[in-house]
C-alpha cells in the first residue's frame, strides 16, 4: 500500500514537472484550478516543497465556473495574491504573521474586487517575508513565522528575494496563471528578478491600497507578477483605477489606459535608453549577461546613452526616515480597522506579541526595525525626510536624468543572482540595480528576464516617469521580443545538483 503511494506521488510530481512553463516571452494559456491545484500538492506541499501557497480558496472551483460563465478579460484566470492582501474568502491574511493567523476579514481589497470583476478567480495566497520584509535588517528573505522559508524554484537552496517571496516563487513554478504582489522598494522587482518571472511596479497611485497591510503610504503599491509583459500589461488593467478610501490614487482614473494596446507594435527603433553603468554592480558575471541584452537592444534599433549616476547618500537615510514614521502610523490604522477582535491593533502590539512568542517569530532574526520605527514620532522630521528623499528620486533622478540625456527610460539589472537561502546570517546578495530610485520616486519600474548565471535567473529593470507605465510596458515587450539570451527552466532542485 505504501508503495503504491509513493509510486502515484511520483507520478503527479512526473506529471507537474512536464507542463510546468519556462519564464517566457510570450503569454500563456492558463491551465484549470484544478490542475493548478495539483502542482502545487505535488511541488509545494510536498516532493521540492516551495512553500510558497500559504493558504487556498476552498471556493475556487465554483468561483471558476461562474466567471468562465460570465466572460470578462480575466474569464476564469487563476490567480494568487500575496498574503497581505485581504480577499473575501475564507482565507486569513497575516502579511506572515502568527499574530494574524486568525484574520479572517471577510472583505475584498479594492484591487482585488476589481480583479474579480474582471473575472479572475483567487486560488489562494502567497508566502512572504513576514511584515513585508520590514521587521528587521538582518531577515531571511521569503522567511514568516504564518508561512516558513520560501524556496526559490530555479535552486531550492536560494532565495526566492523579499517580500513578494511566494508570488515569485509560485510564478516561476507554475502554480497559477499570474500573481499579485506588493512593493515598497523592490519586493516585486527583486522576487521577479531572481525567479526569471516578469515584475511591474505601478506608478504609486494607479492601483489602490486600500484593505492591504501597508509599510508605507508614501512607496506602497501592488503590482503583477507574470510570465510575460502582456500578461502584466492585461493583468494591470484590471487593477488600475481610483479609489475615494485612498487618497494617492486621485489621478488614477485620468491615467488608466488599455495598457496591452501598443505592446504587439512596440518597437525600439530609435529608443534612447539610459544605461546606469554603476548600477550595474561590479559582479563580471552580471555585467557579461547586461552586455548581452544591450547588445540586443542596440539590434533592435535603440540607441544606447551612458549615464554616470552615484546615489547621494542622504537619499537612503531619509527614505529610512520615512518609512519608520509611517510604518507605525500606517500599519496601526490598517490593523485597527480589521473586523473581529484581531490579537494586535497597534506596531506596539506586534512588538508585544513577538516577545510573548519569541520561540516562533524571533529565532532566526529579531524585530529591530519594528523598534526604531515605534520609537519614530517626530512628524516635523518625517516631513523634511519625504520631501528631501522625493526631491533626490524623482524632480533631481529620475526627472533630471531623462531630461539631461534625452533618453526615454533607465535601464540597469534589477538584482545580482539569488544568494544561498542563510536563516542565521541574512541576505547577503550581489548589490546591482537602479530600482530604489523608482521606489522612492513613485516612478514606474518594470522588470523582465535577460538570462541567467549558473542557471540563475537575473532581470533587466525598464524605470519611466511618472504615469509613464504604457510606455514602460512597451519597451519591455519589445526587449522581450529581441532577447537572445536562453531562460533557465526551473530545476526544482539544489543548486549544483
Amino acid at each position: 500500500m505504501a508503495v503504491k503511494k509513493i509510486l502515484r506521488r511520483a507520478a503527479a510530481l512526473m506529471a507537474c514537472l512536464s507542463f510546468m512553463p519556462l519564464a517566457m516571452a510570450q503569454a500563456n494559456e492558463p491551465d484549470s484550478v484544478a490542475t493548478y491545484r495539483a502542482r502545487i500538492r505535488a511541488i509545494d506541499d510536498s516532493g521540492p516543497m516551495l512553500n510558497a501557497v500559504i493558504a487556498l480558496n476552498p471556493d475556487a472551483a465554483r468561483q471558476e465556473a461562474a466567471a468562465k460563465a460570465k466572460g470578462g478579460p480575466l474569464a476564469g484566470r487563476a490567480l494568487l495574491v500575496k498574503d497581505n492582501i485581504e480577499t473575501a474568502d475564507p482565507m486569513p491574511t497575516t502579511a506572515g504573521s502568527l499574530a494574524l493567523k486568525g484574520n479572517v476579514t471577510g472583505r475584498d481589497a479594492p484591487v482585488v474586487a476589481r480583479l474579480r470583476a474582471a473575472g479572475a478567480v483567487i486560488l489562494g495566497k502567497t508566502n512572504l517575508s513576514e511584515w513585508a520584509n520590514i521587521r528587521s535588517d538582518f531577515s531571511s528573505s521569503g522567511w514568516s513565522g504564518a508561512g516558513g522559508q520560501t524556496r526559490n524554484p530555479h535552486a531550492l537552496d536560494r532565495s526566492p528575494c523579499g517580500s513578494s517571496s511566494g508570488s515569485g516563487a509560485a510564478i516561476a513554478a507554475g502554480l497559477a496563471w499570474a500573481a499579485i504582489g506588493t512593493e515598497t522598494d523592490g519586493s516585486v522587482t527583486c522576487p521577479a528578478s531572481v525567479n526569471g518571472i516578469v515584475g511591474f511596479k505601478p506608478t504609486v497611485g494607479l492601483v489602490s491600497r486600500t484593505n492591504i497591510a501597508p509599510i508605507s503610504h508614501s512607496q506602497d503599491t501592488a503590482g503583477p507578477m507574470t510570465t510575460s509583459v502582456a500578461d502584466a500589461a492585461l493583468l494591470l488593467n484590471a487593477m488600475a483605477g481610483s479609489d475615494p478610501a485612498d487618497a494617492a490614487t486621485a489621478e488614477a482614473d485620468a491615467h488608466k489606459t488599455d495598457f496591452t494596446a501598443a505592446l504587439a507594435g512596440a518597437s525600439l527603433k530609435g529608443v534612447r535608453l539610459g544605461v546606469m553603468r554603476r548600477q550595474a554592480g561590479d559582479d563580471p558575471k552580471v555585467q557579461a549577461l547586461f552586455a548581452r541584452a544591450l547588445d540586443d537592444l542596440k539590434a533592435a534599433g535603440a540607441v544606447l546613452v551612458e549615464i554616470d549616476y552615484q546615489r547621494p547618500p542622504e537619499l537612503g537615510r531619509d527614505e529610512g526616515t520615512v518609512l519608520f514614521y509611517e510604518l507605525r502610523e500606517d500599519l496601526g490604522a490598517w490593523l485597527r480597522s480589521l473586523p473581529g477582535n484581531p490579537t494586535v491593533r497597534s506596531l506596539a502590539d506586534v512588538i508585544a506579541f513577538n516577545k510573548a512568542h519569541a520561540a516562533e517569530e524571533l529565532r532566526w532574526f529579531g524585530q529591530d526595525t519594528f523598534e526604531q520605527a515605534e520609537k519614530m514620532t517626530d512628524a516635523e522630521a518625517w516631513r523634511k525626510a519625504r520631501a528631501n528623499s522625493l526631491r533626490l528620486a524623482g524632480k533631481e533622478g529620475i526627472d533630471r536624468l531623462l531630461a539631461e540625456h534625452a533618453v526615454s527610460f533607465l535601464i540597469a539589472p534589477t538584482s545580482g543572482p539569488a544568494w544561498p537561502i542563510d536563516l542565521v546570517s541574512g541576505d547577503h546578495g550581489v548589490s546591482a540595480g537602479a530600482g530604489g530610485l523608482a521606489a522612492v520616486a513613485g516612478y514606474p519600474h518594470l522588470t523582465v528576464p535577460m538570462g541567467a548565471i549558473e542557471g540563475l535567473p537575473v532581470g533587466l529593470s525598464f524605470i519611466g516617469a511618472q504615469w509613464d507605465d504604457a510606455r514602460v510596458l512597451a519597451a519591455g515587450a519589445a526587449y522581450e521580443r529581441a532577447r537572445t539570451a536562453p531562460l533557465p527552466r526551473p530545476r526544482l532542485k539544489r543548486w549544483g545538483e
